[in-house]
């Protein structure tokens, strides 16, 4: 089993009679890489900068590597960090900006640029130690931004959005480049993100926060196929909600149809049934088949090789559902907005 190396335990944070962060226990393993996901406003930011000492917590404690540095300043906490707006040095020089850390420590000039050598190479910029933050692209500068938050060689990297002022296509690949960066490294490492994509795309852990408050800890996989609050499940990726009435013989009923499932009721009540886009798969239907229903095409958007489809069913209900289907399924079933889907019906994995 992997070493503990960053533990919080009761953190709270108010910031006058607005109570921004309620009890917060966390433990964080040596080499992980953890995210802090959730809304504007859900305290994951005031969370990154009470690790990094840049916030003082109302009450709790925080341990890193055994040692408490619950009342430490910055300067003597062992971390780097990365911000969303770069914060780079513009008078000053790529590599004078990688190398500002190595120089506050008084580190010998040849050994400060080696470092810095191999940290332009690291990231993917080698021999542009003596450009300024102005001649490189946004993705560029946050590259070395990265650099001069790991020069230290720290024990812990915080990133505060790091890709959210980024273009779409520059943001996909530059998270996956820092996640292999960090495998490579094995730097602790914590980011926080509104991006559900991007949390799930990356992370080892994710810490799904709400309010001020943990809703989740889990791998990407249990955050999004076994979301433990109604939040979780709403707000880690697209789902339909169906009002429905749990029977006896692990039934459900959802509107006039009645489907089986993995609960039991020892008397009927009334639940919420969620269900992903990709548990409904639409395909033809044998006599017998379980939980099936017929359903009519209101809207389809498309999005490159998918598309979400809205479809309606008198047979469960006036809600509309959203389904994945592929733009080649759709091309061959040729279906529109109006269409049955023929044949077929919509096969939930309930």
């Amino acid at each position: 089993m992997a070493a503990e190396y960053l533990r919080l335990e009761g953190i709270r944070k108010s910031f006058g009679s607005f109570q921004a962060l309620h009890d917060i226990d966390l433990t964080i393993e040596k080499g992980e890489f953890v995210c802090f996901l959730g809304p504007s406003g859900c305290g994951k930011t005031t969370l990154l900068r009470i690790v990094a000492g840049l916030e003082t917590q109302s009450a709790g404690r925080i341990e890193q590597a055994g040692r408490d540095i619950s009342v430490l300043p910055p300067a003597q906490r062992d971390y780097g960090i990365v911000f969303q707006s770069y914060a780079l040095f513009p008078n000053l020089s790529v590599a004078d900006n990688v190398a500002y850390g190595l120089v506050n420590r008084k580190q010998p000039k040849a050994q400060i640029a080696q470092r810095v050598e191999e940290l332009l190479k690291l990231v993917g910029l080698p021999g542009s130690g003596p450009k300024f933050p102005a001649q490189l692209s946004g993705g560029q500068q946050q590259r070395i931004a990265l650099a001069r938050a790991l020069a230290t060689s720290p024990g812990l990297l915080l990133l505060d959005e790091p890709l959210s002022a980024l273009d779409a296509i520059v943001r996909v690949h530059l998270r996956q480049e820092i996640r292999s960066l960090q495998r490579k490294l094995g730097v602790t490492t914590i980011m926080v993100t509104h991006d559900q994509e991007e949390a799930l795309s990356v992370a080892d852990r994710i810490v799904v926060m709400n309010q001020g408050r943990i809703e989740q800890i889990g791998t990407p996989m249990q955050v999004y196929r076994e979301p433990a609050t109604p939040f979780v499940a709403d707000f880690v990726g697209k789902i339909n909600v169906l009002p429905g009435r749990l029977q006896p013989g692990r039934a459900v009923d959802i509107g006039a149809s009645r489907f089986a499932c993995e609960l039991d009721a020892d008397a009927p009540r009334d639940v919420k049934v969620y269900l992903r886009p990709e548990d409904l798969l639409a395909r033809p239907i044998s006599p017998g088949d379980p939980n099936v229903f017929q359903a009519d095409i209101e809207k389809i958007e498309f999005l490159g090789s998918f598309c979400h489809v809205s479809v309606r069913s008198a047979e469960i209900g006036p809600q509309p559902l959203t389904v994945y289907l592929s733009l080649n399924y759709i091309a061959e079933q040729r279906l529109e907005v109006g269409s049955r889907l023929p044949t077929s019906s919509l096969c939930s994995a309930m």
